[in-house]
């Protein structure tokens, strides 16, 4: 920068004071930055105390996969059917007592539960009509029936499985499949052939295990 006369002289000899004054603003601001850094580090040792660095770099341990939930309550209710199931192999008729009507009842039941369940003496409080399933749903659907009367308190039913008049031979072959599942449902304690009026020979009365003891 050349000066052509005083005035660019003095002009030149201001600005350079004023680039002085800035950079010796700036040198002063980086100091005191700098100051003010060592001292959080002195502090945050004095904090620390004396302190060692880690023989091994910093690692972290993650997780291996998740094995896979396993469906619990699932297995128990598969479980649970399959111990409830009921076979259509089972004879029943060297369980039933003969008499007038085929009856059933399990042992340590006396004579009496089966009479006073032919004469009405338990009033039937719910129904399931079988009559007209095919074999498969007509033992599913006795199978839920019982299970879900007993478990409210249900003790006396009535299974209407027809007289099979509709099939082939007029054979009632519905009904010794009845009498064989329900034989094999440990809720149910007798069962007797329905009274005329409730159905006679197309129908059963059933007497279910009560909640609590007794019979």
């Amino acid at each position: 920068m050349k000066a052509k006369s005083l005035r660019d002289l003095q002009e030149i000899q201001r600005k350079l004071a004023e680039q002085q004054q800035r950079d010796a603003q700036e040198a002063a601001a980086r100091e005191a930055a700098m100051r003010q850094a060592a001292a959080e580090r002195n502090l945050f040792v004095r904090a620390a105390g004396d302190v060692q660095p880690l023989r091994h770099p910093p690692r972290v341990l993650l997780a291996g996969e998740q094995p896979p939930p396993i469906p619990v309550q699932q297995q128990l209710d598969e479980q649970r059917v399959l111990a409830e199931s009921l076979s259509d192999d089972f004879d029943a008729s060297t369980l039933l007592d003969v008499d007038d009507a085929l009856s059933f009842r399990r042992p340590g039941i006396g004579l009496d539960v089966t009479r006073k369940l032919r004469k009405g003496h338990w009033s039937i409080q719910r129904e399931i009509d079988l009559h007209g399933l095919r074999r498969e749903d007509a033992r599913e659907a006795l199978s839920a029936f019982i299970r879900e009367a007993h478990r409210h308190g249900v003790r006396c039913l009535r299974v209407v499985h027809g007289k099979g008049l509709g099939s082939p031979g007029k054979t009632p072959v519905l009904k010794a499949r009845v009498q064989g599942w329900l034989v094999q449902k440990k809720e149910v304690l007798a069962f007797v052939q329905a009274r005329g009026d409730e159905g006679g020979a197309g129908a059963l009365v059933v007497l279910l295990k009560p909640l609590g003891p007794g019979v």
